[in-house]
């Protein structure tokens, strides 16, 4: 009996320490299945990420979001426009007109600046500028640059030289006007757009760049996107 007694003693220990590994070894199946069933009901609009996460954020939430995928966007090749396989965050700037005249430049300088200064979360965050203007068709129409470098000699240049990485989509202009309603008469507007394709938030130059930066920081570091 005390054979027996010794024996379920020793093995006790072995079955939880197997038990623990088990456990820790479904910790992050768990989170996954957790994140991905979040962002299930995000990319739905069931569930207002930002609102559910309590952050005093500094732009205007759009109530409801609007999707970009049905806003029927096109490159200047004529693709349409498709959510990248990395999910990103996305700085969306409206451009009225094909001429980007002294308020649309300070607007993807200032814009620009704020992707900059998020450091090595940046590759997180993409731009996008969206017309209703055929892309080939923008002209740089300014004085001097926001930055005080050399004036680039067309729009083509001006993108390659000081706007890396920023895709330009051109927008019908009903979906234009109706994605975009709040940027109407106000060309210092811009708008945040979700890893899911949705336009959730509108920012002004009434928001200091550092709020904003606070809520990009924010939204960075509590999702997945």
């Amino acid at each position: 009996m005390d054979s027996v007694q010794q024996r379920s003693e020793i093995a006790t220990p072995g079955n939880s320490g197997r038990m623990v590994l088990l456990l820790i070894a479904g910790i992050p199946v768990t989170v996954i299945l957790a994140a991905t069933w979040l962002w299930y009901f995000v990319a739905r609009g069931d569930l207002d990420l930002v609102g559910s996460l309590g952050t005093a954020n500094s732009g205007a939430l759009l109530r409801p979001p609007r999707q970009a995928l049905d806003a029927g966007w096109e490159n200047a090749a004529g693709e349409p426009f498709s959510l990248p396989d990395e999910p990103k965050w996305v700085l969306v700037i409206p451009q009225a007109t094909a001429r980007c005249d002294s308020a649309c430049e300070a607007l993807l300088y200032r814009t620009r600046q704020i992707h900059m200064a998020l450091g090595k979360t940046m590759g997180r965050v993409e731009r996008a500028l969206v017309t209703p203007a055929a892309p080939a068709a923008l002209t740089l129409d300014v004085a001097a640059l926001s930055d005080g470098r050399p004036l680039p000699d067309d729009f083509a240049t001006y993108l390659e030289r000081e706007q890396r990485g920023l895709s330009v989509w051109s927008s019908s202009g009903e979906s234009f006007a109706e994605l975009f309603r709040e940027a109407e008469g106000r060309p210092d507007t811009w708008y945040l757009m979700d890893p899911a394709g949705w336009v959730m938030m509108r920012y002004d130059d009434a928001v200091d760049y550092k709020d904003v930066i606070g809520d990009l920081k924010f939204l960075l570091k509590n999702s997945n996107g």
